[in-house]
């Protein structure tokens, strides 16, 4: 196994205490090359993956969302899945004032998926 297989096999998001909680600020972030796998055929399926968070107390660390987002790559998992699994679990360890997840996922058999989860507290 692979140094970033090991890495991923293991991941845990790491979570940072925000340094300006005071402030109502937007984190974006877009990870461009998001993999998983299509839960009837097998075939993998391409995304962007769009996160967009106003932070409370914490923030997450960068490093480790990417390996949480990569280890998707080999499951079996629905668009609608996915997107909704990845919005409860920031949603769980960040606790924001509001956050938006989308899973814009590039066309397959002439069809294109975005779905989109987002809340306010």
């Amino acid at each position: 196994m692979r140094y970033g297989e090991k890495a991923i096999k293991k991941i845990k998001l790491e979570i940072w205490d925000n340094s300006n909680p005071e402030r109502d600020y937007e984190i974006n972030i877009s990870f461009p090359e998001f993999t998983c796998l299509c839960p009837r055929s097998g075939y993998p399926d391409f995304a962007t993956i769009k996160i967009n968070y106003v932070p409370d107390k914490k923030i997450v660390e960068l490093k480790s969302l990417k390996l949480y987002l990569n280890s998707f790559r080999d499951a079996h998992i629905s668009h609608e899945e996915i997107t909704n699994k990845i919005f409860t679990d920031l949603e769980k360890v960040l606790r924001p004032r509001s956050l938006e997840v989308i899973g814009d996922f590039n066309p397959r058999g002439n069809v294109k998926t975005i779905i989109r989860a987002a809340s306010k507290r």
